[in-house]
Order: structure tokens, then sequence, then C-alpha cells
């Protein structure tokens, strides 16, 4: 049974709803959910300028909100839930940065005519938002918007969750969902009810399928990061060698060197492209 395209947002609404809390501490939950947080922000670091108005679209409960204002950038956050946003501007207050923070706006990233082309320094899509979007054409349109509304010469980063990964995903986790694997490979989409339970509609992509996307609309790939790493589909491992700060250091340098290597990004739960758009 096929769902409509009304139907399969709203499920990413309520899923993202009633998980707005969970989604706040997931970067900090443990090392490991730990590392994605710190590879993304290495190449934050390494590519945006070093001020600058930038557009976290997609945000979620604010994360990298967060920490950008904290480095003193102005930022604009944007996400298609009202409870994320509930929860961001309560974490944006608590952290005293509500000054950085320019606009807190219900939208979605397939839509970002609220802005004028070329206004933001850089601009974000982290934590996979789409991811979100299942049908093709509204893949295409959101990175059109993300690339429109980038000033020329802008940095854009976009995080989304690995096909590859998610196989594996399902393995280590979701063994419930092996039924499902065939189309999950061959198509990438996820949709509740009909190729699986357990999670919203999305759809898992190829690191060549996204690098496709990004370079049709006139981005420049600088690189592609696995977002776990080595570590990726490690949990328990990562997390007992954190107890040893000597190990552990010597890990996350090793994961820093490697992630961008096309077999650690191919292999990663969420992988990362960084682009440039033309002068």
């Amino acid at each position: 049974m096929k769902k409509d395209r009304k139907e399969l947002e709203g499920m990413v609404k309520d899923w993202y709803t009633k998980t707005a809390r969970y989604e706040w501490k997931r970067l900090k939950r443990d090392l490991y959910h730990q590392i994605e947080f710190m590879v993304t922000m290495h190449f934050i670091e390494k590519h945006l300028p070093t001020t600058g108005l930038v557009l976290d679209a997609g945000g979620g409960p604010g994360r990298f909100t967060i920490e950008l204002a904290k480095r003193g950038y102005d930022v604009v956050l944007l996400d298609v839930t009202p409870r994320m946003l509930k929860t961001a501007k309560r974490h944006i207050k608590k952290a005293k940065v509500q000054s950085k923070v320019k606009q807190i706006i219900e939208g979605s990233i397939a839509d970002l005519s609220m802005f004028d082309g070329e206004t933001f320094d850089a601009v974000l899509c982290l934590g996979a938002p789409l991811t979100h979007l299942l049908e093709e054409k509204d893949r295409e349109h959101a990175v059109e918007e993300l690339v429109r509304v980038a000033k020329k010469n802008a940095p854009i980063l976009i995080s989304v969750i690995g096909r590859i990964g998610l196989l594996k995903s399902m393995l280590t986790d979701f063994p419930h969902e092996m039924p499902y694997i065939k189309v999950h490979w061959e198509t990438g989409d996820y949709v509740p009810g009909v190729s699986g339970k357990g999670f919203t509609a999305a759809h898992w992509f190829l690191p060549e399928e996204l690098k496709t996307l990004i370079e049709k609309h006139g981005i420049k790939t600088l690189e592609m990061a696995g977002l776990e790493g080595l570590s990726s589909h490690h949990r328990r491992a990562t997390n007992r060698l954190s107890k040893d700060l000597e190990k552990w250091s010597i890990w996350l340098e090793t994961i820093l060197e490697t992630c961008t290597h096309p077999a650690v990004v191919g292999g990663a739960e969420h992988f990362l492209l960084v682009g440039r758009k033309g002068k």
C-alpha cells in the first residue's frame, strides 16, 4: 500500500514530535554517539568562514545552532517540527546565546521561500533532514533551495543516513526488519507499514547518489566523511575503549585521519558531504 506525500510528511513530524527530547540527547548520550558530533564539528571548523550568518536547516533541537552561536556565528534555525523548536528555544536560553540566534522558524527544507537568494555565508543541513524526503523531486527541490539561499562561494554541509550502513544496522540492531532488506537495498526507501516498522519515513542514501544530486545543482564536492568513522556499528567496543584515555586519543585521531576514505564513508551509519557553491 503506497502512502501519499502528505501522509509521509505527517509520519515524519509525528515521529520527531515524540522523540524531540531523545534527539537533543542523541549526540551526547555516550562516546559512540559523540563521535558523530565531533567529526561533524571537525568539518564545520575546517570549512566555515570565521564569521557570518549560518542557516541550520532542519536543525531540530538546536544542538549545532547552539554550538555555532557559542563560537560567535549568527544563526538561523529552521525545522519542520514545532516540538523540536520548543526544545531548541529552551536550550538556547539555557546556553545564553539568544542574541546570536537571529531567527527560529517553523518550515521545511523543501521550501525556503522566506529567505532571499544568497542570504547565508554557510548552509548546514545536518542530522539527515534530507533523508526524510521520500519523493525524489522533493529531494531535488530541497537541494535547489539550500543552494539558492547560500552566498556565492559559501560552504554547504549535508549529512544523511547511509544505505549500506543501514543494512548493517539491520543486522546489529533491527533484525526484525530483515524481511525488507531487499527493498531497502534496491530502492533506499523506508515506509512504515510497507517496508518496515519502528522508524519513520526515510530514504537511505548511497554516497554517489548524494554527490550526483548535489553536483547537479552547481555545488563542487570538497570531501565526504563517514561520521561514525571506523567506529560505525561498534558501539560497545567504542564505549569500552573510551575508558582508556590514551587509547581513546589514538582512536579518535585515527578516525579523523580515515573518515574520508570511500570505504568508511559508504559503510557509516551517517555520512557527510561538504560542498561549495560556485562564484
